[in-house]
C-alpha cells in the first residue's frame, strides 16, 4: 500500500479555516482541535506549518495581505490615472468581498483574544497602498489631481474606501443605498475631491462601468 501523500493546500486550507473561525465565532474558536477537524487533519499539521497560534494569526495577516497584493498587480496602467485609481479601488474592494474573513483579520476587525502581533505585522500590509500612491502621483502629474502629498491623499482613499467595505461586509449597506451606489459615489468624490474636473472623473468612472449621477 502506497504511502498517504501530503495535502499540498494543507498550508492555505489551515489559514482559510482559521480565519473563518476566528471570523464566525472569536478567538475563543481558535484552538488546534478545532481548527485540525476543520481540514481533516491532525493538531500535530498546525505545529508543523506554523510552528504555533501566534504564527498561525501572523501567517493569515500576511496571507490576506498577499491575495490584495495579487487582485491589486492585475490593474495596469491605461493611460488614465484617476481610472486606475478606480480599477484599483473596484479590485481592493472585491478582494474583500472574496476573502471576507481573512479581510477581517488583516485588519485587525475581528479580536486576536490571547494571539499576540507585534507592530510590524500590524504595518506589514502598507507596501499594498504602493500601486494607489504611484497612480495618485501619476494624476498630479496628468494635472487632474492638485499637486501634494500622494501618498497622504492614498491613506485618505484607503480610509474612506476602508469604511465602505466594512459597512458593506457588516450588511449596513441596503437599497436604495447599496454597496454599488454608495462606492460608485464616494470615489468621485474622492477624486473630485484630490482636485478632478467632476464631469472628467464621472467620464472615468463610466469606462469603468461605474455611472455616478449628476446629483
Amino acid at each position: 500500500m502506497s504511502p498517504r501523500q501530503a495535502n499540498p493546500r494543507l498550508r492555505a486550507d489551515l489559514v482559510e479555516a482559521a480565519a473563518r473561525l476566528l471570523a464566525q465565532e472569536g478567538p475563543q474558536a481558535l484552538t488546534t482541535r478545532r481548527l485540525a477537524s476543520a481540514v481533516g487533519a491532525s493538531t500535530t499539521a498546525v505545529y508543523t506549518h506554523f510552528g504555533g497560534m501566534d504564527d498561525l494569526v501572523r501567517a493569515m495577516v500576511h496571507e490576506g495581505f498577499a491575495r490584495l497584493d495579487r487582485r491589486m498587480s492585475e490593474v495596469t496602467p491605461s493611460g488614465d490615472a484617476v481610472a486606475d485609481i478606480a480599477a484599483l479601488g473596484l479590485a481592493y474592494h472585491g478582494n474583500a468581498l472574496e476573502h471576507r474573513h481573512l479581510y477581517g483579520v488583516m485588519f485587525g476587525g475581528v479580536g486576536f483574544g490571547g494571539f499576540s502581533l507585534t507592530e510590524e505585522d500590524r504595518q506589514h500590509g502598507r507596501y499594498t497602498l504602493e500601486p494607489v500612491t504611484r497612480a495618485v502621483a501619476a494624476a498630479m502629474a496628468a494635472g487632474r489631481f492638485h499637486e501634494g502629498d500622494a501618498r497622504l491623499v492614498a491613506h485618505q482613499m484607503w480610509i474612506a474606501l476602508h469604511g465602505l467595505v466594512t459597512l458593506e461586509l457588516g450588511g449596513f449597506l441596503v437599497p436604495p443605498y447599496d454597496a454599488a451606489r454608495c462606492f460608485a459615489a464616494q470615489v468621485h468624490g474622492l477624486l473630485v475631491g484630490a482636485g478632478d474636473d467632476p464631469s472628467a472623473a464621472r467620464r472615468s468612472l463610466e469606462c469603468l462601468g461605474l455611472p455616478v449621477g449628476a446629483g
